[in-house]
Parts: structure tokens; C-alpha cells; sequence
């Protein structure tokens, strides 16, 4: 009996699927993914002011599952300690002072990361967010390789070797992205993934992942304006106190 191509195709792809959703049953998260993002280009994109000068958290996203858990409220008596450490460095930058965004991030994420020992509780969830946030200061990393916000652009590739050269792995770099006939991109999110041990791991996504992530909810929301960088497009990473917006 002769095949097409394309049922050879369909065929590979039910098995890649099938094995994907074997390896990772539903619900289950294999990766954590700490994203920071650069607060200047969020208030472009939010029409908000900040005078913050380095990356802080968005926050810590298992690459599967969602709201978990919707009885699990968020109580930040619970983490009275380190409340000061993520006002400076977990802010709301629409609303600062707030715990609305903390409340957001720990119902939609903290209550699947919580499946995992290392993080059932609030403060196991918010302070190990803390620290590997401090442990791969993406602020001072970037700094320390001459990738610093300027009014000249960069190269996705320069700073794509001066974060892989550091970490050992590869990070997921965002920008938003111009309108028609936009000249450069603006970096805006930076995601670094590590496994259930808290090691690094590569960001990029295999084959088999992709599939699986098509029938488990990643619970990992994106802004419509964010994507992956463009390698052919240079890159403009805002200083603070910049040209009036040009995005």
C-alpha cells in the first residue's frame, strides 16, 4: 500500500502528539520560567511612569497548568517578611503598592507551582521567586557584558551571546515589536527557565513540547504586543530617561 506525503505527516505527528501527552501528564509542569521584564518599555506599553533602573519580576510560571487551585486565596499576612523585597523588586507598576498583581500571580501560578514540595506555600512560592531572581541578577548580567539601556540599538544576536556566554543556556528574549515600516524593536521581556531542582535550563522548545503544549494550558499569560525578537531588526533598550516615545 503506497502513502502520501502528507498521511506519512499526520501520522508522525499523531505519534509525536501521543507520546508528548505520555510524558507529560495533564497538569504536570516540567519547568519553571522566571520572567522579568524591563519597566520602562512596560509603561510604554501601559502609558504608566516609572523611574526603576533595573529588571523586576513578572513573575514565576510552571510551563503547565492554570489556577489551580481557585479555593487557595492569597493572604499576604503570610508573607509580612519579605514584603518589602517584593515591593522593590516584584512591583505592580500600574498600581504601585498594591497586592492585587501578587494576588493575580499566586492564583493563576503559585497554586500549580505548589504541587511541587519546594513551593506548596505562599511564602515557599514568593521567596524562592526572590532568590532566583537575585541568583540570576538579569540587571547585573547585562551590565557587566556592556548590554546597558542607551539611545543606540543593538543586535538580538550580541545580546543573545552576552546572556548564553553567562547562564550556560539559552533565555527567551521579548520586544515589542513596531508598527509598518518601524524601524527597531524595543526589548521588553526576558524569560529564564530552570527545571524542578531550580538548575538552568534552555527556554527553547522542542517539537514535543510545542505538541503537548497544544492540549495543556501553559498558564503562562503574554502581552499581544510582546513576541520573540526579530533577528533583522536592531534593538532599542530604553534608558529611564529617554526620547519621548517612539513605539
Amino acid at each position: 500500500m503506497r502513502f502520501s506525503a502528507a498521511a506519512v505527516l499526520l501520522c508522525a505527528g499523531y505519534f509525536l502528539l501521543s507520546a508528548a501527552v505520555s510524558a507529560h501528564p495533564r497538569g504536570e509542569w516540567t519547568k519553571l520560567i522566571l520572567t522579568q521584564h524591563w519597566p520602562k518599555t512596560f509603561c510604554g506599553m501601559h502609558h504608566c511612569q516609572t523611574n526603576i533602573s533595573f529588571w523586576t519580576l513578572h513573575g514565576l510560571w510552571p510551563n503547565a497548568g492554570s489556577m489551580c487551585n481557585s479555593s487557595w486565596h492569597f493572604n499576604a499576612s503570610l508573607i509580612e517578611d519579605i514584603l518589602p523585597e517584593m515591593q522593590k523588586y516584584w512591583p505592580d507598576l500600574l498600581a504601585p503598592f498594591s497586592p492585587e498583581f501578587w494576588q493575580y500571580e499566586w492564583k493563576k501560578h503559585g497554586t500549580c507551582a505548589a504541587k511541587a514540595e519546594s513551593l506548596n506555600s505562599q511564602h515557599k512560592y514568593f521567596s524562592k521567586a526572590l532568590e532566583l531572581y537575585h541568583k540570576f541578577n538579569l540587571t547585573s548580567v547585562l551590565m557587566n557584558k556592556q548590554i546597558v539601556p542607551s539611545e543606540e540599538h543593538y543586535k538580538l544576536d550580541d545580546i543573545e551571546t552576552a546572556l548564553t556566554s553567562f547562564y550556560g543556556v539559552k533565555l527567551k528574549i521579548q520586544c515589542v515589536h513596531p508598527g509598518k515600516g518601524g524601524q527597531f524593536q524595543t526589548l521588553g521581556q526576558i524569560e529564564i527557565c530552570v527545571d524542578k531542582d531550580f538548575q538552568l535550563m534552555d527556554c527553547e522548545r522542542s517539537g514535543e513540547e510545542i505538541l503537548s503544549n497544544e492540549i495543556l494550558p501553559l498558564g503562562v499569560e503574554s502581552h499581544p504586543d510582546l513576541s520573540v525578537c526579530d533577528h533583522s531588526m536592531p534593538i532599542y533598550y530604553p534608558p529611564v530617561v529617554s526620547r519621548s516615545q517612539r513605539w
